[in-house]
């Protein structure tokens, strides 16, 4: 379950930079910028808020960046908790039908399926599956430095947050970050 826990960790944060919106090429650049908003490199803690785990802290560190000629975001790097450390990777991008990505190997294997999305101002949120797991991540970018995420599972007719993190850009930011390396 905690290994579970951390994958939807970066399941939140390798969605943050990415969404849905099916409309116009006006919302599509919106979508763009969004996501070019959180390319390079990123750290922080986190913490499972809910269920067996409760209370359980971990660190994770990505670099990520946007896909040519597509809207989307791809996302690789890790989570550490105490010696133990998770590999984490993941993508998505917008296809005819919305937004589409994998964590991991996806909800075929060991990891999830994003099924959906929306961008709207400063957050995204995702929709997430896996057998009979359904969930959302929202992540909201409160300043260019700054990325809040949260990770929710539905219990019945509730949406239960269960993983909440904080990051912080650990480069100097954006398309110049990307380009630099």
């Amino acid at each position: 379950m905690l290994k579970f826990a951390l994958k939807l960790a970066l399941l939140a944060a390798a969605a943050a930079p990415i969404s849905g919106l099916a409309g116009t090429a006006e919302a599509s650049e919106k979508e763009r910028r969004f996501f070019q908003s959180v390319e390079g490199s990123w750290s922080g803690p986190g913490e499972i808020v809910a269920g067996k785990y409760k209370g359980t802290k971990f660190v994770c560190n990505f670099d990520g960046g946007t896909p040519d000629k597509k809207i989307g975001m791809a996302l690789d790097g890790s989570c550490r908790v105490g010696v133990f450390t998770q590999p984490m990777k993941a993508s998505v991008v917008r296809g005819k039908g919305g937004y589409i990505g994998t964590f991991l190997d996806g909800a075929a294997g060991k990891g999830l399926d994003v099924t959906g999305g929306k961008v709207i101002g400063n957050d995204v949120v995702f929709a997430l599956h896996r057998s009979s797991l359904s969930g959302a991540m929202r992540a909201r970018i409160s300043d260019k430095n700054t990325m809040h995420i949260t990770i929710s599972v539905q219990v019945n007719d509730d949406m239960v947050p269960v993983i909440g993190m904080k990051l912080k850009r650990t480069d100097s930011g954006g398309i110049e970050a990307i380009a630099r390396q």
